[in-house]
């Protein structure tokens, strides 16, 4: 069975998704939701919403995917209960040990694993499973052949109609280190969707140069139910009630075999960015990217023209008062228009910005469209038997659920018609009810108040019956610190320096004083040859993103290495699997005690989350326990090509450079996986945060010893470095 899974930012825009046909709806409260600019819900908002849409016969997951503080644990908590206790069909979590504390507390609970938790292949399917989750929502750039492998594992739910998010799935920083929003947070800036130049001939003007267009998988979305996905969601939780109801609309149309045309265009007018791609779940093709054009794009319905000194467009849309439209040149935005007036064959414009003839004219609000995908209601049918006996109880019944009110009375004037009857009962209040209704009478004679009163208190019982409140959950203990033996301070780690390096690193041995372990992250996995060591251990770097593919290509390598450091959590099965030591990776988001505590249980060594204060971290401090010390911040991976794949005019360059309108400077770092070029961007300045009680990871990615040397307190200075987030608490 499939299930079509809507948005909500706000309450309108989840009436209007249960409304145009939704099986189930995803929200979020004030708190841990990944959308935290949205309007979200109260708890009083969510109560009455939940029911409503179990009345529906439609689900509600509650989103609690954000990265929890240690100070936060019993808020998050709280919120988890709240959710449950008024409705919620499931939780959806970015971390998977928090997932787990809340199963063994509460094993009622349902659990979804959010797609910030970037599974993306079988290995984080088994690790989900195991710690209580009974679904994944995949990360956006999981490929459609690994998608049957994780479905096999657990339930499954894909994206297919949506802003897509330009880094892997969880692994974004740049909105973090770059303005102190973190997207991990729900606070995302989208710096991805600003302009930037790279040094590359033919990519030297600015551009919106990592903005994805939005998806829309559309008919294709019968490959995604083949490979074994049960729930096919929709973004969008900072979009309009307009878009939700049409995108629900398109979708709905689609899986119930319907004609899907008109509804396909009611959306595109709605909201698209870029004319829509089909993700990389099919591969990267040239639709992607949304180089040009930024935000709304709408749907083309002509040209410009002049007439009589006027802006004319020349069109069969029926543009209306209230309608908007976005200007093209050359395929670029010159500006906005209005509708000003309607005329045979067409309409005038108005506009701010100079148009010129044969300018693109594109509509992106459509009043009548958003009027349309807002229009009807849903109901749900219910048979109900009404029984007005003379000298029975009145009796109202619904299935098994039944009524009675005082008994009806012989009639001394007008009875008490069935017609009447049947009309006070097809009002059903605040309730999504469809009576069909029966009435027995024998022309007995019971009073309209009477009868409205019986009818309000039936409907009332009847919505508890099919929709019942949830028991209070008792609350949760949660862990203690870890402390010393004497409870005095947290533990010290003193692990020693671990460095991540990359091929061709020119450290002599006194460079490396110090370091105990080496990350190798090579720029080719296809023959992978771990570096000097020295007699220190060697990790081999695995990304976050991970697929049978790459596995496949890096297995034969394993031998060579003591450790993967991997930066997804799938590290876990995969490490048991090659029964290879593990090294859980920045990129896994540690960022409370119950998270540290997992992953010292899972991985040897584990580093904390490079969101966290030298204050926060040092509460986390463990034995294994490291911390982003120096060296440079990856602040994305890009799991496509940002030169559009374009790999016959391709210089193969490792490294570029992506400068921002402020001039900014950030690296574009290439490396080749199975055959495939991907991609990070690392900050436009080093780290400088060495201190507190974890171990120091470094990284020298770009094969700088002075890295090392600050950490290791020879005096280095880190000019123009930054101290990220070790002194600041992200806002």
């Amino acid at each position: 069975m499939t299930e079509l899974l809507a948005p909500a930012g706000n309450v309108a825009a989840g009436y209007a998704a249960l409304n145009a046909g939704a099986d189930a709806v995803y929200l979020g409260f004030t708190r841990f939701s990944a959308r935290e600019g949205a309007e979200n819900f109260s708890v009083s908002a969510f109560s009455a919403f939940a029911r409503y849409a179990h009345l529906l016969g439609a689900k509600v997951y509650v989103a609690l995917n954000t990265l929890v503080k240690d100070s936060e644990l019993q808020a998050f908590f709280y919120s988890a209960r709240t959710a449950w206790e008024n409705g919620a069909d499931a939780l959806l979590l970015q971390d998977i040990f928090l997932g787990r504390a809340l199963k063994e507390a509460y094993p009622q609970m349902t659990l979804h694993l959010s797609t910030q938790a970037g599974c993306c292949n079988v290995y984080g399917a088994q690790v989900a499973r195991a710690f209580g989750f009974s679904r994944a929502v995949l990360a956006r750039e999981t490929p459609l052949k690994d998608m049957a492998a994780i479905s096999s594992v657990l339930e499954t739910e894909a994206f297919v109609q949506g802003a897509l998010c330009s880094c892997v799935s969880g692994q974004c920083y740049f909105s973090s280190f770059a303005g102190n929003h973190s997207g991990n947070r729900g606070r995302c800036k989208q710096p991805c969707r600003k302009r930037y130049s790279i040094d590359r001939r033919g990519f030297e003007a600015p551009a919106y140069a990592l903005s994805l267009s939005d998806l829309c998988v559309g008919r294709d979305i019968s490959a995604l139910a083949e490979a074994g996905v049960s729930s096919f969601k929709i973004e969008g939780r900072m979009r309009s009630p307009a878009y939700v109801a049409a995108a629900v609309g398109y979708y709905r149309a689609l899986l119930d075999g319907a004609p899907a045309d008109e509804a396909f265009e009611r959306l595109k007018r709605a909201y698209n960015r870029g004319d829509y791609t089909r993700g990389l779940a099919f591969g990267q093709d040239k639709t992607l990217l949304s180089r040009r054009v930024q935000g709304h794009i709408g749907a083309p319905v002509g040209t410009v023209s002049v007439r009589a000194g006027r802006m004319y467009c020349k069109s069969d849309f029926a543009a209306q008062k209230g309608d908007a439209f976005k200007i093209l040149r050359g395929g670029l935005e010159v500006g906005g228009a209005a509708f000003l007036s309607a005329d045979r064959g067409g309409f005038y414009l108005s506009s701010a910005a100079r148009l010129c003839a044969g300018d693109e004219v594109r509509v992106t609000t459509d009043t009548a469209a958003n009027a349309a995908a807002l229009a009807g209601g849903r109901r749900r049918p219910v048979a109900v038997e009404a029984t007005v006996l003379c000298g029975r109880p009145v009796r109202l019944a619904c299935g098994d659920f039944v009524l009675e009110g005082e008994p009806a009375q012989p009639a001394r004037s007008a009875p008490l018609s069935r017609e009447r009857i049947c009309e006070c009962l097809q009002k059903t209040d605040r309730f999504p009810f469809a009576p069909e209704v029966c009435v027995l009478t024998d022309g007995a004679f019971f009073s309209v108040g009477a009868l409205n009163a019986l009818r309000r208190a039936f409907y009332e019982g009847l919505a508890d019956r099919l929709a019942p409140p949830r028991p209070r959950l008792p609350e949760t203990v949660l862990p203690g610190r870890t402390t010393d033996p004497d409870g005095a301070e947290t533990i010290k780690n003193d692990g020693g320096m671990a460095v991540i390096v990359t091929d061709g690193a020119a450290m002599s041995e006194a460079d490396m004083a110090g370091v105990r372990t080496l990350i190798y992250k090579p720029r080719n996995y296809a023959d992978l040859r771990p570096p000097q060591a020295g007699g220190r251990a060697v990790c081999l770097y695995l990304p976050a993103f991970f697929t049978a593919d790459d596995e496949a290509l890096i297995a034969p390598f394993l031998g060579r290495f003591d450790a993967i450091y991997c930066e997804g959590t799938h590290g876990i099965a995969l490490a048991r699997k090659y029964r290879i030591g593990l090294f859980a990776g920045t990129g896994w988001n540690l960022s409370n005690r119950i998270a540290a505590d997992g992953a010292a249980q899972a991985a040897a060594r584990f580093a904390l989350s490079k969101e966290l204060t030298i204050a926060e971290a040092d509460a986390l401090a463990r034995a294994g326990a490291y911390t982003a010390a120096a060296g440079g911040i990856k602040l994305m991976d890009l799991a496509y090509c940002p030169f559009s794949a374009a790999c016959s005019g391709c210089d193969r360059r490792d490294a570029y450079t992506l400068t921002d309108e402020a001039g900014r400077a950030f690296v574009l770092r290439r490396y080749r996986m199975s055959g495939n070029c991907r991609f990070e961007v690392y900050n436009c300045v080093p780290l400088a945060a060495a201190g507190g009680r974890c171990a120091p990871l470094v990284d020298c990615t770009q094969g700088d010893a002075c890295d090392i040397a600050y950490v290791r307190g020879d005096g280095a200075e880190r000019p123009g470095a930054t101290h990220g987030h070790a002194q600041r608490s992200l806002l």
